[in-house]
């Protein structure tokens, strides 16, 4: 029998967006954890609560969603022009691995916000009020996120009146720009990996889709709602109840990872889970949010819905917000073809729980589509904050 005691580490437990994790400043991990490797992974692992058969994560802080099984490492940034370097780790509920592979786009909100939390902005940059611009390295993508985070008497302004839908309840509006979020790194290709803004994807034992695959905020496969049997109104209900409508869009990512380059054998997707997204787009039509308000068809330019870790999102990743609208602004794809074609710099789309704007700035430089910019809204507050207790032969 293990009776090796609990250690505590410094933690803060944080809501950005529609997503929830457990915040660490780097210099306050166990110095094994301090780099990349098995010891990190297990404890952040350990602090989630995965892997876990039962899918509840009753032994850990996360929330057996993939919006609630997060963990983010700060630190002052090293980069010139930055204030931060920001990573982030998508934990796995109910299998054995931690997923590095692309941003939160959810929690890059609340990344913002911990930047001034934890004392890791120059005094300097920091309003007594107004807001601060924080100037975020995002480590896993290699991007720049620009945080404009309203601040009262030199602390963040966690309250307000910005409603998000997915969120139950009002907070203060945090602006997020991501800076030329399309070529996430050598090994993800262009904007389109495949270099083009449609193509026909060919799913083994499923058949074959039309199919934009786009790697801006975070690589993402989407496909005509219609084409796979779907109207663009499901709930959450409608899909995650249902085994083989998740392993069919399992088939479709693994296939659409293939193509973008992302892994080199379908069993390779296993360990990536996280990357790329799945999403399916359809035409403006009414339907009713998962908390019952009704969304009628003039309120939206188009109807997205997207799996993450497996499962249908409960509203909308972030990132895959940031390739909605990177989408959106190119005329041709699916995404704009769904919200009517032409070109446009925004677009509000419908999700389950109700609608989001984003906007992008597109141009065709000499036959390329390049993106300069997308730009959301969303908010952030600290749920808690202390140490977070670990047995100490958890990593």
């Amino acid at each position: 029998m293990s009776a090796v005691p609990q250690i505590r580490i410094p933690a803060t437990y944080m809501r950005g967006g529609t997503s929830k994790g457990v915040f660490f400043r780097l210099d306050d991990l166990p110095e094994s954890c301090r780099v990349p490797g098995k010891a990190r992974d297990r404890l952040f692992q350990r602090v989630i609560g995965s892997p876990d058969p039962y899918a509840t994560h009753i032994d850990g802080m996360g929330g057996a969603t993939s919006s609630t099984s997060k963990c983010v490492i700060l630190s002052r940034s090293t980069r010139p022009d930055h204030d931060v370097d920001y990573l982030y780790g998508q934990v796995s509920i109910d299998k054995d691995f931690v997923d590095w592979s692309g941003n939160c786009g959810n929690l890059s909100t609340a990344a913002g916000a911990f930047a001034l939390h934890a004392g890791l902005m120059d005094p300097a940059r920091v309003p007594h009020d107004g807001v601060c611009v924080v100037r975020i390295w995002q480590a896993n993508i290699g991007k720049t996120i620009i945080a404009h985070v309203p601040v009262r008497a030199g602390q963040v302004q966690e309250t307000g009146d910005f409603e998000l839908d997915g969120v139950n309840f009002p907070a203060a509006e945090i602006m997020l720009e991501f800076v030329e979020p399309s070529d996430e790194g050598e090994e993800r290709g262009a904007l389109f990996p495949t270099g083009k803004p449609v193509d026909e994807l060919e799913v083994p034992g499923v058949g074959t889709f039309k199919a934009t695959m786009i790697s801006a905020g975070i690589p993402t496969v989407f496909v005509n709602a219609a084409e796979i049997g779907y109207t663009g109104t499901e709930l959450r209900e409608a899909i995650n109840g249902d085994p083989a409508a998740l392993a069919r869009f399992e088939a479709i990512r693994v296939a659409g990872a293939l193509r973008m380059g992302l892994i080199k054998t379908p069993e390779e997707a296993a360990t990536r889970q996280h990357t790329p997204k799945i999403a399916f787009v359809a035409p403006p039509h009414g339907y009713i949010s998962s908390s019952g308000r009704p969304i009628s068809a003039d309120q939206v330019d188009l109807l997205v819905r997207a799996l993450s870790m497996g499962k249908l999102h409960h509203a909308m990743m972030g990132t895959a917000a940031v390739a909605i609208g990177t989408a959106a602004a190119i005329p041709g794809t699916l995404v704009n073809l769904a919200a009517g074609g032409g070109e446009r710099s925004a677009v509000r789309f419908g999700h389950p729980s109700g609608t989001l704007r984003v906007g992008a700035e597109a141009r065709l430089v000499d036959g390329t589509w390049t993106v300069t910019k997308a730009i959301m809204s969303r908010s952030a507050r600290i749920l808690m904050e202390g140490w977070v207790r670990v047995p100490g032969d958890a990593f």
